[in-house]
């Protein structure tokens, strides 16, 4: 996703003003990131924060995340940035990758669900950077952040598209809405998740959600790999058993198992089925079951995971069959989606 591309856009300039005036009025903007469309409002003002969780119908004890420009004082959000924060600051931002830090005490606990901690983001789409930078020239500290989780109902699919946005939220005017337009999202899934808010008590780097960013890379940077969650790790967006699901039933099988619910109640099975496999050429024909080809490589497979499984809602299929990805490291984020994903109709 080029710059100029993603800028290219008829009185972006405008719209960009518009847009930061909107969050400074405690209003709502839905803008593109490298990862889904966020649904945004200022991270300072617990009315605009309020009308996040209600236009998603999100429990307020769930936590949304911080996104800040490149040039932020981290230390106006956090109470301290540990050197380990800093390092893969260095390394991954702006890009997909959310950190978990302590939360300065004049920051809302609104935007941590009641918790102590704060995410912080600064994602690297240049819509996204454009709106920061715009939004925080407007406060009086030139320090501004936007709370922003996904611009979706809560625990339906992450929008990629503005379309996507419309689509969901079709009840919020341009006057409770603006929706900035960015291309498709580049990354296609939510931004990796890392806990480093208990580096002081001894408890080191958790992985708190996959994402683009692998836990391999991110112990290239520490020297360590990053410690899967302990039960006393910060709530964090994205992390209920099931989350991210089409309104279509989904299942995710091993082949074996996915032809044989496939050829279940065929062919007087009276509904379709879209059914994704990795090599659908070697598959037979069984009425009903329209057969789908998905990437064969995890970037791109989690690229166009949100978009195929909200174009599959919108074409009438009563169940979706995916094919169970391979179990390697380089799979986590995409198995960790549909799982959730399709935990929602187990």
């Amino acid at each position: 996703m080029s710059e100029p591309a993603s800028l290219a856009v008829p009185n972006m300039d405008s719209q960009l003003t518009q847009a930061a005036q909107r969050l400074l009025d405690g209003g709502l903007v839905a803008f593109p990131t490298e990862t889904v469309y966020g649904l945004g409002g200022d991270a300072e003002n617990p009315q605009a924060i309020a009308r996040i969780y209600a236009a998603k119908s999100r429990p307020v004890n769930h936590p949304v995340i911080v996104h800040v420009a490149p040039e932020a004082d981290l230390s106006y959000w956090a109470a301290s940035v540990p050197a380990q924060a800093h390092a893969l600051i260095q390394a991954f931002w702006p890009g997909p990758l959310t950190l978990i830090l302590p939360r300065a005490a004049h920051i809302s606990s609104a935007v941590s669900g009641g918790q102590d901690s704060i995410g912080l983001r600064c994602p690297s789409h240049p819509v996204a950077q454009a709106l920061l930078r715009e939004f925080a020239r407007g406060k009086p500290n030139g320090q501004g952040g936007v709370a922003a989780p996904s611009a979706n109902k809560f625990g339906q699919v992450s929008p990629t598209h503005a379309a996507h946005v419309r689509a969901e939220f079709p009840e919020l005017g341009f006057d409770r809405l603006l929706i900035l337009e960015g291309g498709p999202s580049e990354v296609g899934i939510e931004s990796t998740i890392v806990d480093v808010s208990r580096l002081d008590q001894g408890i080191g780097a958790k992985l708190l959600r996959p994402g683009h960013i692998s836990a391999a890379q991110i112990a290239e940077v520490l020297g360590v790999l990053p410690a899967l969650p302990d039960t006393d790790a910060p709530r964090v967006s994205g992390s209920l058993k099931a989350h991210y699901a089409p309104h279509t039933p989904l299942q995710v099988l091993p082949l074996k198992q996915l032809l044989e619910a496939a050829r279940q109640g065929a062919p007087s099975h009276s509904g379709r089925t879209a059914a994704l496999v990795f090599k659908p050429e070697q598959l037979i024909d069984i009425p009903g079951v329209d057969w789908l080809q998905c990437a064969s490589e995890p970037v791109a497979y989690a690229r166009d995971l949100y978009a195929l499984l909200r174009r599959l809602d919108g074409q009438g299929y009563d169940r979706i069959l995916m094919e169970r990805p391979p179990q390697d490291a380089g799979w986590q984020a995409v198995n960790d989606r549909i799982g959730r994903a399709s935990a929602a109709f187990s």
